[in-house]
């Protein structure tokens, strides 16, 4: 196969994965936002899934990405020595630092300690002994989700958390979380204590 034909292919294939991962990235972060994955699917899939693809896609970019420097490596390499000349090995080195620089900061936070600074999904936590277990409750959720899952009424809840009681009852929990400046953790132990109570 033609050099030109190689290169055309697999630029195009970079280009394909850099689109779709784009989307793909567009649509985590804004249609199917965190929390959203046991809720909401778009085409069967919900956040995880799509999550899967876009790391595949981004797998393939890297690769075509990598390829298309391998078939380049000749003018990339003459391009940082340049011409021999005074000044060539200070812009080799610039070079050499400028990319030990960059894998340096892309493998820094595999090294890193992952820290908790908040209480873990449900899901990932144990109901102690004795405990009352609360059904999943999350940030996409509305209040009156809340109530259907629990039987705890959205008016208790917000009495409880000192909030007025004509907010919307759709919307959804991490937005008036953020609004009123309560955690979800708040209203957990409010259908805890309630669900207790009967």
């Amino acid at each position: 196969m033609q050099r030109t034909k190689v290169n055309f292919i697999v630029d195009a294939v970079a280009f394909v994965a850099l689109v779709l991962l784009t989307a793909t990235g567009v649509l985590i972060r804004y249609v199917l936002p965190a929390g959203s994955g046991r809720f909401s699917a778009l085409w069967g899939m919900d956040r995880h899934g799509w999550g899967q693809l876009h790391y595949w896609f981004s797998v393939v970019l890297m690769a075509a990405f990598g390829f298309h420097l391998f078939l380049h490596w000749r003018w990339v390499v003459n391009v940082v020595k340049g011409r021999p000349r005074a000044g060539s090995g200070p812009r080799l080195a610039l070079a050499v630092v400028g990319v030990t620089a960059l894998v340096g900061l892309a493998a820094a936070p595999f090294f890193g300690r992952v820290e908790q600074t908040g209480e873990p999904p449900r899901r990932m936590r144990v109901t102690a002994p004795g405990e009352t277990p609360v059904p999943p409750i999350d940030g996409t959720m509305t209040l009156k989700q809340v109530e259907q899952l629990t039987g705890v009424p959205a008016a208790v809840i917000l009495r409880e958390l000192g909030l007025p009681p004509q907010l919307p009852g759709d919307a959804r929990l991490g937005r008036l979380s953020k609004d009123h400046g309560f955690e979800l953790h708040e209203v957990r132990e409010i259908v805890r204590r309630r669900l207790e109570e009967r």
